[in-house]
């Protein structure tokens, strides 16, 4: 089954890509491995929330935009090479906007992490890091970059 079937059966449907907010695009490729850029939970073309996690942002509603976030990155993979050429997800890097005394950042990644789990199985087990930040692009409460291998 290719990637783009696994998504259909779990009726998942990739956004269009991103429009970069500055001066940056979505993803490059190098050898057999594309990076993204810190993809933010923008739906539309409209961002998903802001505030920081711990305050104003639930713990798991930061875990639910993590998983936004994590779409759009794969959107961006898709863009460039097309999400079929992915052989495996090699490191996500979430970034967590916290309110302080905030230390859950590792469970609202979770959120980008199950995903890819949730797509490719096997393949979508990765590295991984979950970083505390006092503030994200937009006032946005997650960012999460992506590493995969592709073919």
């Amino acid at each position: 089954m290719s990637w783009r079937d696994r998504l259909a059966e779990l009726g998942i449907e990739l956004p269009p890509v991103a429009t970069p907010a500055g001066s940056y695009v979505p993803a490059v490729r190098t050898g057999s491995l594309v990076y993204t850029a810190g993809q933010v939970p923008v739906v539309n073309g409209v961002v998903a929330a802001t505030g920081k996690v711990g305050a104003e942002v639930s713990p798991e509603e930061g875990q639910r935009l993590a998983r936004v976030c994590a779409l759009n990155a794969l959107a961006a993979v898709d863009g460039l090479v097309g999400i079929d050429s992915v052989v495996r997800v090699v490191k996500v890097v979430g970034f967590v906007a916290s309110a302080e005394g905030f230390t859950g950042q590792p469970a609202v990644i979770n959120g980008a992490s199950d995903l890819f789990a949730e797509v490719f199985g096997e393949q979508g087990k990765h590295a991984r890091s979950a970083v505390g930040v006092a503030e994200l692009p937009l006032g946005v409460p997650v960012e999460v970059e992506l590493i995969v291998e592709v073919g």
